[in-house]
């Protein structure tokens, strides 16, 4: 691993993989420029995904949701039938992924004026969500063995 992230890892026991994702993301990044897009932090738990899609039809889109990972692809190719003296605005064939967490859910998907919008929420479980551990004061392993 290029540890090329100023990070503790030795405080992320077994995320090896996290790291190589994060690693191989970053080193494409900047390859690709379109379509582009905002990823907006509405709360802790409430996201949305924002793709600038100026000359595509809802028709021309495709969102797809895998385990771990949500799609979205296009194409127009209607473009053809016309004769530009200046095209400015693309509509051509993309597919841009983004990796979701375990826990990250669609909501839903809406397109407005060129802007495709994903909303997404953070669920997690009850049996995932942080609780107190209490210590038990007589160093005993099973606090049903405690007398009182």
């Amino acid at each position: 691993m290029n540890n090329a992230f100023a990070f503790p890892h030795s405080r992320f026991i077994g995320f090896d993989h996290v790291w190589s994702e994060i690693e191989k993301l970053s080193s494409i990044a900047n390859e690709k420029g379109f379509p582009r897009h905002n990823v907006v932090r509405h709360s802790d738990t409430e996201f949305s995904i924002e793709l600038a899609l100026a000359g595509y039809r809802e028709e021309d889109l495709s969102i797809e949701l895998k385990p771990g990972l949500l799609v979205v692809s296009g194409g127009n190719d209607s473009d053809k039938e016309r004769e530009f003296l200046h095209k400015g605005i693309t509509a051509k064939k993309f597919v841009e992924s983004f990796r979701l967490a375990e826990n990250v859910v669609v909501k839903g998907a809406s397109f407005v004026n060129g802007l495709l919008i994903i909303d997404l929420v953070v669920e997690i479980p009850e049996e995932m969500r942080p609780r107190k551990i209490n210590i038990n004061p007589n160093g005993g392993k099973n606090s049903e063995l405690l007398t009182e």
